[in-house]
């Protein structure tokens, strides 16, 4: 089954596309490899070693002034979810910055702002790095703030091969140096993998619980969340339920190969500093892999407009906590309008 979209006669520049929908039959087929799946022996330890639209369209409803309402596009990345997968090579987050840019043109906007987190954070940035005519500011939840001489350390202790923290470090940026330390140790050999053989990853294809093990163990922190909510103690806004949709999605879309590809395809860091040269907000949430700090912040973005630490949240805020993640961007962006 598929639905095709309808584009109004005044934007022509904007294509139809077919979205294909799932069928009941790869439903129960879904529901029967599942069934049949061979599950490895239990964990010897148990621990991690082994809806944000209506606020930010409707304010009024949730509290906040009609004076903060946006206008929201969000669009799916290359490779993910409804997306085409790309039959050429180069998408990139930079080509994918170039595309945002196009995409907010052909839809007649003369001036917009951008948001991202997690690939979208690094797109974002790319965004603010290009800076075209029509972009006044970018908001991020995962900035790229990391100095050069901490970077390089960290991404060398990705292989054993890196040393102490750089000297000069406060106690601040010490502790987010830790924070990223752990995470390039125990925590990103997912990244590296579909960096260099992304389509060796056969089971996110074949297997809806490969799928589902490789996307719920993302960092240790979502995945604290992830299984609270899988025990009956949702944080926030996730859920259950929340989980498993996003899971279902990649399966039935079979997009777990296709979107790995984007790390083969990057060519910038996850979380060094980029280069951004128009006005900039950080958030930073209690939870995400690294906490900026404000210093770091403000050397990345030199026209940082915003800057606030969360005391909860986790790498995906906007699914975790919309409510809190909607007044981020209302208060990031006031000063631009």
């Amino acid at each position: 089954m598929s639905a095709t979209t309808e584009t109004s006669a005044g934007a022509a520049a904007v294509q139809p596309f077919t979205i294909p929908v799932a069928s009941e039959t790869e439903l129960e087929a879904l529901r029967a490899r599942i069934t049949a799946t061979r599950w490895p022996d239990p964990e010897l330890v148990t621990d991690f070693s082994l809806g944000v639209i209506d606020p930010l369209v409707n304010p009024t409803a949730h509290g906040a002034s009609a004076a903060d309402a946006f206008d929201v596009v969000i669009p799916s990345m290359p490779g993910y979810g409804y997306s085409g997968k790309p039959r050429d090579l180069g998408w990139g987050p930079v080509r994918i910055a170039q595309a945002w840019d196009t995409l907010m043109n052909r839809l007649g906007y003369q001036s917009y702002v951008a948001q991202g987190g997690d690939w979208g954070a690094i797109i974002t940035d790319m965004m603010g790095v290009q800076a075209p005519a029509g972009l006044a500011g970018i908001h991020t939840n995962m900035a790229g703030a990391v100095p050069a001489d901490a970077w390089l350390t960290l991404v060398r202790n990705v292989f054993g091969a890196g040393g102490p923290p750089p000297p000069g470090l406060s106690e601040e940026e010490s502790r987010s140096f830790e924070q990223l330390n752990f995470f390039f140790t125990t925590g990103v050999g997912y990244g590296v993998q579909m960096g260099t053989k992304p389509q060796t990853l056969y089971g996110l294809a074949d297997s809806p619980v490969t799928s589902a093990a490789w996307m719920i163990n993302h960092d240790a922190s979502s995945y604290s969340d992830i299984a609270g909510a899988f025990a009956g103690h949702p944080v926030g806004n996730l859920t259950r339920d929340e989980v498993l949709d996003n899971v279902t999605f990649y399966w039935l879309t079979n997009t777990g190969v296709s979107s790995a590809r984007l790390y083969w395809e990057n060519t910038v860091g996850f979380f060094d500093v980029k280069g951004v040269s128009i006005p900039a907000a950080v958030s930073t949430f209690a939870h995400e892999i690294y906490q900026v700090p404000r210093s770091w912040a403000e050397r990345a973005y030199p026209k940082l407009i915003y800057f606030n630490e969360l005391d909860r949240g986790n790498h995906f805020a906007a699914w975790q906590e919309p409510g809190l993640f909607s007044a981020e961007l209302r208060a990031a962006f006031r000063s631009l309008r």
